[in-house]
């Protein structure tokens, strides 16, 4: 997945409830501290603005929850505005009461927050900035901090700063951390899912083989019948009969859907079935055959002798994955990309070599992640072919599971090209 894709606002919507139950801890929250300031403590302050600011909470919350189903999702700026209002409406406490001398002041960052993990940049920048904005105003503007009638607090201009600069600097920190976090979920996940997909095709691709069994079991009476049937008829029409001949066509082609159906009814059975077990050196081949026609020479070279030569199944996870670093080699390869194959008694072991430019440092120690920027100045054999990212954490991810261990570097000759080795254990029965 792209970077750009993440703007995408369809991919940043959030249910209202989320942001209704977050808003009813503030609610709950506020009235408990109100309640212990005026009612407790009994320190002079002005409650009803205060009270009016918690009921607009509260009837928000109340209207939202009457009128949207649990269930409702906003898009990113129906979100902005509902953490623009809770930002507002904590600014208007906090002026009420003490401005950046009240601890709570550090409440002002979460809105912010919650905007880094779910909205995209752009509309966290905006609440960033309404916060330190808000932050800076009360900085200078505010109402007396609640304290004992007869005691004033005074505080320092430098103390007011410090508590400002730390309010700035915790935002600015805490939604930069949480916007990364968030954003390589989000990616992790959507890479996840793309696999799983990939996955769950293989496996229908699979389960077709059992389902063409089935049905070739289910049609194969009905078509005895309709063989034996044609039979009969062929015995009792004289051979001059004109419909000798379309009868002679029913029977042959009768026959001809028995020994499909037969065919399809072993699909999927027999696992030593040639086709479902192939010489290492074959599979390779087929995972090489559809990137030869793109103008890059691509060489196979088996380092073994045939008599021992491992067969394996035909691995659907291994196969797209082994396809997929050959098509990406193809990709960057200036003119060549050679496939190398050498077996022992416990692994197999395959490196798969291009011409190009090779991996830039930074995405070696990032590749096989979601997301991988493509190669600089790079001119590929395909245009729109797939970059570094979504398709090589597939690949990785379905060899892996197949035991194999996956290595990303580039040749030691400067400027050769990049290399990538596969390797895997060697199936006990095979050789």
């Amino acid at each position: 997945m792209q970077p750009n894709e993440y703007d995408d606002l369809t991919s940043h919507n959030i249910r209202l409830a989320t942001l209704t139950n977050i808003r009813w801890l503030a609610i709950l929250g506020q009235s408990t501290v109100l309640a212990l300031v005026a009612g407790y403590f009994e320190y002079p302050m002005p409650v009803i603005p205060c009270l009016i600011l918690v009921c607009m909470s509260i009837i928000l919350n109340i209207f939202n929850t009457w009128r949207f189903p649990a269930i409702k999702r906003i898009g990113p700026p129906q979100a902005f505005v509902t953490l623009l209002f809770d930002t507002m409406q904590l600014a208007a406490l906090l002026y009420l009461t003490g401005g950046m001398t009240n601890p709570f002041a550090i409440l002002l960052i979460v809105p912010a927050i919650i905007s880094a993990a779910t909205l995209p940049p752009r509309y966290t920048a905006s609440l960033s900035l309404s916060v330190a904005v808000a932050a800076s105003i009360l900085a200078y503007w505010y109402l007396p901090l609640p304290w004992e009638a007869d005691s004033v607090l005074n505080f320092p201009l430098i103390y007011i700063l410090g508590m400002w600069g730390a309010v700035v600097s915790c935002l600015l920190f805490a939604t930069f951390y949480v916007y990364r976090v968030a954003g390589e979920a989000r990616r992790l996940s959507d890479a996840l899912a793309s696999t799983e997909m990939v996955i769950l095709r293989e496996q229908h691709l699979s389960d077709l083989d059992g389902m063409a069994a089935a049905a070739a079991h289910e049609l194969g009476t009905p078509l005895a019948t309709i063989s034996l049937v044609a039979k009969e008829m062929d015995r009792a029409v004289r051979t001059e009969d004109p419909l000798k001949e379309d009868i002679s066509l029913l029977r042959n082609q009768a026959d001809r859907c028995r020994e499909i159906l037969s065919r399809l009814s072993t699909l999927g059975r027999d696992t030593q079935d040639p086709l479902s077990s192939v010489p290492i050196s074959v599979m390779i081949e087929e995972i090489v055959a559809p990137h030869r026609e793109f103008g890059v020479d691509i060489e196979t070279r088996i380092d073994g002798s045939k008599r021992d030569e491992p067969v394996e199944l035909r691995n659907s996870g291994m196969m797209y994955g082994l396809g997929n670093i050959v098509e990406n080699a193809v990709d960057f390869a200036r003119k060549k990309v050679i496939v190398q194959v050498n077996w022992d008694q416990q692994t197999i072991n395959i490196r798969i070599q291009d011409d190009g430019p090779g991996f830039e440092s930074e995405q070696l120690v990032h590749l096989g992640e979601p997301e991988v920027g493509s190669v600089p100045g790079a001119t590929r054999s395909r245009k729109g072919s797939a970059g570094l990212g979504l398709g090589i954490f597939i690949a990785k991810t379905l060899m892996e599971r197949n035991g194999a261990q996956v290595d990303f570097a580039n040749s030691p000759k400067p400027g050769v090209g990049a290399v990538v080795t596969v390797i895997w254990p060697r199936p006990s029965n095979s050789g």
